[in-house]
């Protein structure tokens, strides 16, 4: 729990120090968060490579680990379908197409605005971020009462990137190849169900 905190920490104090323009530097326009994103990246794979147990380990693993992706996109888009019962406002094809960004804010939000106006598209925005910093934040609590799969579940499409160092930490270098794996199927998945849900 104390380096989810610790990453959060980070977070707020990168909003705050944009927000006040601290630093004289404008990031929107450049590379930079892709290329430390790239660095982060580099170093879990060093991490993984350097150790020859956790390949040798997705060679054991249960085929059945291969539904994972299919389970979280079932269970999301579920899960959205109820919420919309709790929103009169928004139909059960708005929240599915929320639902169906599985993390992936930027791509999501920007089908959702186009398709459906700038109020969906900031929902959209907003609670794929939050299903982002959930996983970021409560990996270990999720671990420790559903399970070393439940973060990679929690994460969506996230897991083949920035919440791929907290599941690794959390639920062990032997399911990084797993995390990956998820985080690949689902990114795929989001711009078919986006705009399905979206056009409908």
């Amino acid at each position: 729990m104390k380096g989810s905190i610790v990453i959060i920490s980070f977070f707020i104090l990168g909003t705050l120090v944009g927000l006040f323009n601290i630093i004289p530097f404008n990031f929107t326009d450049s590379n930079l968060s892709y290329y430390a994103l790239c660095a982060l990246m580099f170093f879990v794979g060093l991490n993984v490579g350097s150790d020859s147990k956790t390949l040798k380990s997705f060679r054991t693993l249960d085929p059945r680990i291969l539904l994972l992706p299919f389970v979280t996109i079932i269970g999301t888009l579920i899960g959205s379908a109820l919420i919309s019962l709790a929103l009169p406002k928004h139909s059960v094809t708005d929240c599915l197409a929320v639902g169906s960004g599985f993390g992936y804010y930027s791509l999501s939000s920007i089908f959702i605005t186009e398709y459906k106006g700038p109020v969906l598209g900031t929902i959209a925005l907003l609670s794929n971020i939050i299903r982002e910093i959930i996983t970021l934040l409560f990996a270990p609590l999720l671990v420790r009462y559903f399970g070393k799969l439940a973060p990679i579940s929690a994460g969506g499409a996230t897991t083949m990137d920035t919440t791929l160092p907290i599941i690794t930490k959390f639920s062990g270098k032997d399911l990084v190849i797993v995390s990956i794996y998820h985080g690949i199927v689902v990114d795929l998945s989001v711009p078919f169900l986006v705009v399905l849900f979206s056009s409908i």
